[in-house]
């Protein structure tokens, strides 16, 4: 073993200078600009690969076939396979691409065509009830293209379900099996539309996912490029997932998959490689039909569908706007078990004889980025292994690092700020350090897990299904993990109490002990995730401002609304003392007219109105909140208020 001697001054310059060019380089560097990307992402590398030389040559212990020495290797294989993500990920982030000046071309060419190609609009359903499907089918009914049909491909032959499509004139389709799942139902719909409007571009919506009148219009034009096979748009929530709800952090802790639509995507687009996710997108039909139809064999077929077609000149173009809304998993297993489908069907793709690691007729290019997403997978064990690793050293004497803490200050903090900061920088704010790995640490077991798994038997299992649209009223603890946090929190505690009789001397305790106190917050913040807090409204409210009046009784208040939901509304009047609670009355809303109600409640200013509505009332309020739908859950971290959220979620319930 080497040893290193870092004086204090020299400690303190070397981070010094790593965060003052972090720094500058944040505050000066714009992350639209290329060169821009390439400075900052190139200095980020630099320091990472010193820091992986220094792991190399001065952290690692002599091999010998010991549990010590076989953990400090397999954590610094999977630390490696992580870092890789990241360097190759800088490689990626370097280029970025804008279609939006481009799609108000296109649209304002299209508005002056009356001969525009037909659209069928496929709407993939599996056991999704009717409050979810009549909004994605009310909006899709909605948009605003001359020449399209709703096909409703229902995989649970629901006779309701047909009697609504007929009611609003929309197609339905079934057929007699669930074959291949979601893949086979398209293609069943591929088949039966064949046979009746035959259009020649399909758009796919999942169940839950409402479109924006526009969104036709927006994309019809990118099909004027004829390599152009898929052109695909980012998914956007309109409800907080099980991290942002439990912790109280709807409107400053943003989902784990923003980075991914709105940074990593528009980089691969410019790469050529962006692929499609499954909702919101449109694919030409003889593209489809040129490869057999929606890939089946695996578990994603969307991502499949984009690297079936590359081989055959087509690609996948990624328009970065938001022309969608849909349902975000509302319960952990849920939210869980879908990245395990994620991360199962990437190793899927990658095997199969046609796929971008096997197949003929890739480019370099398009496999090193098929790669570069396999390892973001792969890489989630390091997340368990950073969980457990301090243990290991607090009840078995296994360090994980041999190295002076001074060491790591002078290699690893350096390493540490320069990706975090680069990391806000380029995803403009979409991630934060600490906090976006409680995100991965909330499925990293499940999904190490099923990597393990998918080794012995990686084909042959089923399609799950996202379950929407549960009954969220209630308090759900997830017991199995919750112990399991809680151990931790309990054993790592144990362990720094250990600390105050130890010789702070001795090998690798301080540089643990700092370890244990920080990974006690992501302990802390995973057990609250686990305790599932009650989501009283099945309807979400959107922040709603128009001119509104109340009618109760021959008295009439005026107002703005403050919210609106399919079910009800708040509205904000200075003479909201003399409306009284639990009456029926009416309220008018400047761009929906009167609508009867029933006063829910006030509170002050605020009057709370249930709405009773009949169907077509209830679809003109679907289509105002879903075909242009207000943002209601973060797009950006707001740092600060996720950390006060999370004291108080912790310590007040």
């Amino acid at each position: 073993m080497y040893t290193l001697y870092f004086d204090d001054q020299t400690l303190i310059a070397i981070n010094l200078a790593t965060l003052s060019i972090v720094l500058l380089l944040g505050m000066l560097g714009d992350r639209k600009r290329a060169l821009d990307r390439m400075l900052f992402g190139g200095v980020t590398a630099a320091i990472l690969v010193i820091y992986l030389g220094w792991r190399v040559n001065w952290t690692l212990p002599a091999f010998e076939f010991g549990a010590a020495s076989l953990w400090a290797y397999v954590f610094f294989a999977f630390e490696t396979v992580a870092i890789t993500y990241t360097l190759l990920s800088i490689v990626v982030l370097t280029r970025s691409t804008d279609y939006t000046a481009t799609a108000d071309r296109a649209e304002a060419r299209l508005r002056r065509r009356d001969d525009l190609p037909a659209v069928d609009i496929f709407i993939a359903t599996y056991n999704e009830g009717l409050d979810i499907l009549e909004k994605t089918i009310v909006s899709a009914l909605a948009i605003d293209y001359p020449n399209f049909h709703v096909w409703v491909l229902d995989d649970t032959r629901r006779v309701w379900l047909k009697e609504f499509c007929e009611q609003v004139g929309a197609g339905y389709v079934t057929r007699e099996n669930n074959t291949h799942a979601k893949a086979g139902n398209l293609n069943n719909g591929l088949q039966h539309t064949a046979r009746l409007s035959n259009a020649p571009f399909i758009m796919v919506l999942d169940a839950d996912f409402a479109p924006r009148r526009n969104i036709l219009m927006r994309i019809m034009g990118f099909f004027d490029d004829p390599k152009v096979g898929v052109v695909q748009t980012p998914q956007f929530y309109y409800n907080a997932d099980p991290i942002q709800y439990n912790l109280r952090s709807t409107e400053c802790w943003v989902d784990d998959q923003r980075a991914f639509f709105d940074v990593v995507q528009p980089a691969k687009d410019a790469w050529g490689t962006a692929f499609c996710i499954g909702t919101s997108f449109v694919v030409r039909r003889d593209a489809v039909n040129e490869i057999g139809g929606f890939p089946t064999g695996t578990v994603t077929e969307d991502i499949h569908l984009s690297y079936r077609l590359m081989p055959r000149g087509y690609i996948t173009r990624w328009l970065n706007e938001r022309l969608s809304v849909g349902l975000s998993a509302e319960g952990l297993p849920e939210f869980i078990s879908q990245r395990s489908r994620w991360g199962l069907g990437t190793i899927q793709v990658a095997l199969t004889a046609d796929g971008p690691l096997r197949g003929r007729g890739y480019s370099f290019t398009q496999r090193l980025h098929y790669i570069h997403g396999l390892l973001l997978w792969l890489s989630r064990p390091f997340t368990v292994m950073l969980l457990v690793a301090p243990l290991l050293y607090w009840y078995f004497d296994i360090p994980t690092l041999y190295s002076e803490p001074l060491h790591f200050v002078a290699y690893g903090l350096p390493a540490l700020v320069a990706f975090w900061g680069y990391s806000i920088w380029v995803t403009g704010a979409r991630v934060m350090p600490v906090f976006s790995e409680v995100t991965q640490i909330a499925s990293a077991l499940t999904v190490s897990a099923t990597l393990v798994s998918a080794i012995f038997k990686p084909f042959g299992r089923p399609f799950k299904v996202t379950n929407k649209g549960l009954d969220r009223s209630r308090l759900v603890v997830h017991g199995k993990l919750a112990m399991f946090y809680m151990s931790l929190i309990v054993l790592s505690a144990l362990g720094l109490i250990r600390t105050f009789a130890s010789d702070m001397s001795a090998p690798g305790l301080a540089f643990n002990t700092v370890w244990t106190a920080l990974s006690l917050v992501l302990y802390l913040a995973s057990l609250l995730i686990c305790v599932e807090l009650p989501r009283p409204r099945r309807e979400e409210r959107f922040p709603f401002r128009e001119e509104a009046k109340v009618r109760i009784g021959g008295r009439e208040v005026g107002g703005m609304t403050h919210d609106l939901s399919c079910n009800g509304v708040a509205v904000l009047s200075r003479h909201a003392h003399v409306v009284d609670a639990h009456h029926d009355g009416e309220v008018w809303i400047a761009s929906l007219g009167w609508m009867p109600c029933r006063i829910a409640r006030r509170d002050g200013e605020l009057i709370g109105l249930e709405l009773q509505l009949d169907m077509a009332m209830r679809h003109r309020i679907i289509r105002a909140l879903f075909c242009a739908p207000p943002a209601n859950v973060a797009s950006r971290a707001r740092p600060r208020m996720a950390l006060s959220r999370l004291l108080t979620r912790a310590f007040s319930g």
